[in-house]
């Protein structure tokens, strides 16, 4: 085939609707750690369509350079579609065959990519399809919802709108809905978005676990959401319940662990994850949630000024070899790089915990809401581990200058004004600590405050150009 021709066939491979079409980004994930957790969802989720899981699965040994399995897998998809949709094949195939197509593509076998995008055309063309190389179809959307969802949290706006698009053509369909509801849990903690009752995740998800009375995958998130906006009685009758119907499904233990280790009852957690472990032990979830178990721990440890060194050591050893886990099998796992990092500080081995931190700092494509963590953590590291205030204040400042209602917003600024305030004690002629606890104040909206801490900072530097233009924008906000 000519190169002229060849461009052609990429033309027409753009326009179908399929992983390889969804700007599914390999830089987003760790490919391994995908494919660990799509075999896993296979193995004990066996309710779950094994269409969309065998095409996923495809699609990252794909990205993993595994030829053979991927064959392999989305041979298992069409198998599965003779199965899931014995009356609708062409239509539940479409997904399948686009990715075929591309995978062809991609081996040099032109000639067999042809005949699946011709697949697809007709398939388009029978059902007057206004594209002829894709149709408008409520379940490939919900198809692209899942896949976008297992890709992060960079994903998740645009998982929302498939699954929106999808529930636009049947609203009450379970899958649906229960694409929807987590997709908008997910949200909330990719995003650092507050919990509350109103407009969140709450009411979507109890309306899809009603249509999926018996789905473990969904049922033990919505339980997680009842629990964080107060309503714990009723989040852990339903964990009970889920975990009696379910013992052996990892996805049910490490929900009821977080569950539990939310609750405080670290030993509960630690038993349910321990479990889920023999069943999946190259789970990254598992890792980070077992060292969070022996992250409190030592945290209660401290909070009772324990002297027991051997125990601290202990549980702070625990913690290193968890998230070191972790990383190891999902290395774009932000969370465990600095809980990791900072476990390294509690064991003073400084080199390492600096290590890990610019690991991260040099990480791209790192979601906002991650890099005000980062800029937290390695302020609070600097302040309390390293005894550097200038390197704590100058985090501190940079997280909070993200200006995003966040958790980790909120604690760059609460150590921030604490620190800021002690300096003042210490130096109150210290003109950059008064601007900054100025600009502290104008962000959480104490514009008079704000005001005076800029006219303390001119009289001691009259010249800084910063401080005058922050206070004439206040004056001029007052006066609006």
């Amino acid at each position: 085939m000519s190169e002229v021709s060849k461009g052609s066939l990429q033309k027409i491979l753009l326009q179908l609707e399929c992983h390889f079409t969804w700007m599914l980004l390999k830089e987003d994930i760790t490919p391994k750690d995908l494919e660990e957790k799509i075999a896993g969802q296979i193995e004990f989720l066996p309710s779950e369509s094994k269409i969309q899981n065998y095409n996923l699965l495809a699609y990252a040994n794909h990205l993993n350079g595994k030829k053979e399995a991927t064959l392999e897998n989305l041979q298992k998809a069409e198998e599965a579609v003779q199965i899931e949709h014995p009356k609708e094949i062409e239509k539940a195939s479409l997904v399948t065959w686009g990715n075929y197509a591309w995978v062809y593509y991609h081996m040099g076998q032109l000639g067999k990519a042809q005949e699946y995008i011709k697949k697809v055309e007709c398939v388009c063309k029978q059902h007057g399809s206004d594209s002829p190389y894709k149709m408008k179809l409520p379940h490939i959307y919900c198809e692209k919802g899942w896949a976008l969802l297992r890709f992060g949290g960079r994903y998740c706006e645009k998982a929302k709108e498939s699954f929106a698009k999808a529930l636009e053509e049947e609203p009450q369909n379970p899958e649906f809905n229960a694409g929807y509801a987590i997709t908008l849990y997910r949200m909330e903690n990719y995003y650092g978005k507050k919990s509350s009752a109103e407009g969140s995740s709450l009411e979507p998800l109890r309306y899809a676990a009603s249509l999926n009375p018996n789905d473990a995958f969904l049922v033990p998130v919505f339980a997680l959401k009842l629990q964080e906006v107060g309503q714990a009685e009723e989040g852990e009758k339903i964990i009970k319940e889920v975990l009696q119907k379910n013992p052996n499904i990892p996805y049910v233990l490490k929900y009821a662990a977080k569950f539990y280790r939310k609750k405080g009852d670290v030993i509960k957690s630690l038993e349910l994850l321990e479990k889920a472990l023999e069943l999946t032990p190259n789970s990254s979830f598992l890792h980070h949630q077992i060292g969070l178990c022996y992250r409190t721990q030592l945290h209660e440890k401290k909070r009772a000024r324990c002297q027991d060194r051997e125990k601290m050591e202990e549980l702070i050893g625990h913690c290193v070899f968890h998230f070191q886990k972790t990383v190891e099998h999902d290395s774009k796992f932000v969370h465990a790089y600095l809980a990791l990092a900072s476990m390294y500080g509690e064991a003073q081995r400084h080199q390492e915990a600096e290590e890990t931190f610019q690991k991260v700092f040099a990480m791209t494509n790192v979601l906002c809401g991650d890099k005000q963590e980062l800029h937290f953590s390695y302020g609070y590291y600097q302040q309390f581990f390293k005894n550097s205030e200038s390197e704590a204040v100058e985090h501190y400042l940079e997280g909070l200058k993200m200006g995003k209602e966040s958790l980790a917003g909120e604690k760059c600024k609460a150590y921030l004004k604490k620190l800021i305030e002690r300096k003042i004690n210490k130096s109150p002629g210290d003109a950059k600590s008064f601007g900054i606890l100025g600009y502290i104040h104008q962000f959480s909206g104490e514009r008079r405050q704000a005001m005076e801490c800029y006219k303390q900072a001119l009289e001691m530097d009259p010249d800084n150009e910063e401080y005058l233009s922050a206070l004439q924008a206040l004056r001029l906000s007052l006066q609006s």
